[in-house]
């Protein structure tokens, strides 16, 4: 007997940086200019491995007066984290694949 469940999202559910099809996004020229650059360089992908950070630098806990204070991750606020995430990447992969290289410096 076999069963078949698909899952439901919430319908107000939409992920980071969500558009509505046909609405206007000032940021799309250069959201394409970043997720269309080409990773062709050593020296280039080593750059962005040290500019871009595996993790957000600004999650953390703060101990105040004897209470944990948790600060969330506010990477998630900037409009372009998911093209820089997969900048980040390709990076990775072209220093990894292309040359070589071992990239477990770059990794949290």
């Amino acid at each position: 007997m076999s069963s078949t469940h698909t899952h439901q999202h919430h319908p107000n559910f939409h992920p980071p940086n969500y558009k509505k099809p046909g609405a206007f996004d000032v940021l799309r020229p250069l959201r394409g200019l970043v997720d269309n650059f080409p990773v062709k360089n050593a020296r280039f992908a080593h750059l962005v491995c040290q500019v871009i950070p595996c993790c957000c630098p600004f999650e953390r806990d703060i101990n105040l007066f004897g209470r944990t204070i948790h600060i969330p991750a506010l990477c998630k606020l900037n409009p372009l984290y998911d093209e820089f995430v997969g900048l980040r990447f390709r990076a990775l992969s072209y220093l990894a694949d292309e040359c070589g290289e071992d990239v477990t410096k770059y990794i949290c």
